[in-house]
């Protein structure tokens, strides 16, 4: 399909996205270790729905099957449509404002900043919660902040950044972050299962709570950025044209910064590093749907949902009844992309 197609047709393609997003939260609600049936399954989370639910009996089912589905299976599914949803959004921006194709919140260290903010709130102390806010997430969201300013700052030349410049101290910063991490660890034995969790990825400790709260975050947060999604698509084709347009680049810039450390952030708090996702989505979206920020972005981000859908419901039942964290699933499908990305570095991508 061209991108003149899918722009008339694009309503009715984010409408098929959302039910596919639909149809695979259903569907992956029904694997696990415990061995619940399709029917038990869908009877348990009808049963919990407006209007309806007061039709839908779960007699005779297994207590300890509704709670597995409605408190283990569901918020985890649940948890990973926002984590997915905020991290392929992210993605999309950040090669918009870098033009640079593999720019990713994990390439760029920022995940790994977020890291070790929430690794130092658990070394020190602070990550109990005040106010509905965690230190936890403070501390995440503060690093997330500072480390995308330390990479932007240090790979600009002028008001230029380069892909070579942008890698390197991503990676470089990435790497000195992690560093820091393993000397907490080391430090800090009683803690290492808490920060080991940020480091590796994953939605095992899924809760309602968390759900609610990306789930508020994430989507205020993507309707800010499509706000400013024409200023992404003028500053993405020229930036001097940009000007022209009484469009602030750097203004605009430093804005989605901030906007994306925060999704970020809050992304980590709960999940900690999961990597890649922000690389591969955007660019599987945009073979159909073109640079468009205005329709990118929004599909990106219900494709990175089903993505991590996907992703996670491998991780939990390939090895089952062990786990494998969902990091390691999505660096298996990102990591040879990079690869091909970095070799193709020379060409215009968008």
């Amino acid at each position: 399909m061209d991108h003149l197609r899918f722009k008339k047709h694009y309503k009715l393609i984010l409408i098929a996205a959302l039910a596919i997003l639909i149809f695979l939260i259903a569907a992956s609600v029904t694997f696990g270790v415990a061995n619940i049936s399709i029917i038990d399954s869908y009877k348990i989370m009808m049963s919990r729905l407006p209007l309806i639910g007061s039709f839908i009996s779960t007699k005779g089912i297994n207590e300890a099957y509704i709670q597995i589905i409605l408190y283990i299976r569901l918020p985890r599914i649940l948890l990973g449509v926002f984590v997915g949803m905020g991290l392929s959004a992210v993605g999309a921006v950040y090669q918009a404002i870098f033009k640079n194709p593999m720019a990713d919140p994990y390439v760029l260290g920022v995940s790994s900043g977020s890291a070790l903010g929430a690794a130092l709130a658990i070394f020190l102390g602070l990550d109990t919660t005040i106010m509905a806010v965690s230190g936890t997430t403070l501390f995440a969201f503060s690093f997330a902040i500072l480390t995308t300013f330390i990479v932007y700052s240090i790979a600009s030349v002028g008001h230029k950044v380069s892909t070579a410049n942008l890698l390197l101290t991503g990676v470089a910063v990435s790497f000195f972050m992690s560093s820091i991490i393993s000397v907490i660890m080391i430090i800090d034995r009683n803690q290492i299962d808490k920060i080991v969790f940020w480091t590796m990825g994953s939605l095992a400790s899924a809760t309602w709570q968390q759900v609610v709260f990306l789930a508020i975050l994430c989507s205020a947060l993507i309707m800010c950025i499509l706000f400013f999604a024409r200023d992404l698509n003028v500053i993405l084709v020229d930036e001097e044209a940009a000007k022209t347009m009484s469009v602030d680049n750097e203004k605009v810039k430093k804005i989605m910064l901030i906007l994306c450390s925060l999704m970020v952030a809050s992304v980590v708090a709960v999940s900690g590093i999961i990597g890649f996702v922000g690389l591969i989505i955007p660019h599987a979206v945009r073979i159909f749907s073109g640079s468009d920020n205005r329709r990118l972005i929004p599909l990106t981000a219900v494709a990175g949902a089903a993505f991590m859908i996907m992703s996670d419901t491998i991780a939990r039942t390939i090895l089952a009844p062990s786990e494998i964290p969902v990091g390691a699933i999505t660096a298996l499908f990102g990591a040879p992309y990079f690869l091909f990305l970095l070799s193709k570095n020379k060409k215009k991508v968008f």
